[in-house]
C-alpha cells in the first residue's frame, strides 16, 4: 500500500508525540485525514496523563493542540499560531506537558509518578 503525502505526514506527527510524550499518553486515534488538491489536514487524539482527551490538528500547516471539553467546547494548549514547517517538536511538546500538567493536581501527577515533588 503507497501512502499520500498527508498519510505520511500524520505517521510522522503520531510517532514524534507518542516518543515525546512516552507513557503519558495512550489511546492514539487518526482521524479527519483530507488530502486533496490545495487542502490537507488530520487530526490525532489521544488520552494525556490518564486525564484529559487532548487532539493535535494540523491543517494547511498551521498546527494547534488543545483539550476536548463536550461535543463543542476546547481549550487550547498554546497561544499564537504555529506552523508545522518551523515548529520544533520537542519543544512544542513540552510546552503542551507543562500546560497540561498545570491543570492537573500534583497529587495525581505525583501518585502516577510523573512529578516527584508535592
Amino acid at each position: 500500500m503507497e501512502f499520500n503525502d498527508t498519510q505520511k505526514k500524520t505517521m510522522e506527527v503520531s510517532k514524534k508525540i507518542s516518543e515525546i510524550m512516552g507513557d503519558r499518553i495512550s489511546s492514539t486515534k487518526i482521524y479527519d485525514v483530507v488530502h486533496e488538491s490545495n487542502h490537507y489536514e488530520f487530526k490525532i487524539a489521544f488520552i494525556a496523563y490518564d486525564y484529559f482527551s487532548v487532539v493535535f490538528q494540523y491543517e494547511l500547516d498551521i498546527i494547534g493542540c488543545y483539550i476536548e471539553c463536550g461535543k463543542q467546547g476546547c481549550i487550547s494548549l498554546l497561544k499564537g499560531r504555529h506552523c508545522y514547517s518551523d515548529t520544533d517538536f520537542n519543544i512544542y511538546f513540552n510546552e503542551i506537558k507543562k500546560e497540561l500538567e498545570l491543570r492537573i493536581p500534583d497529587k495525581y501527577l505525583a501518585a502516577k509518578g510523573w512529578i516527584t515533588k508535592v
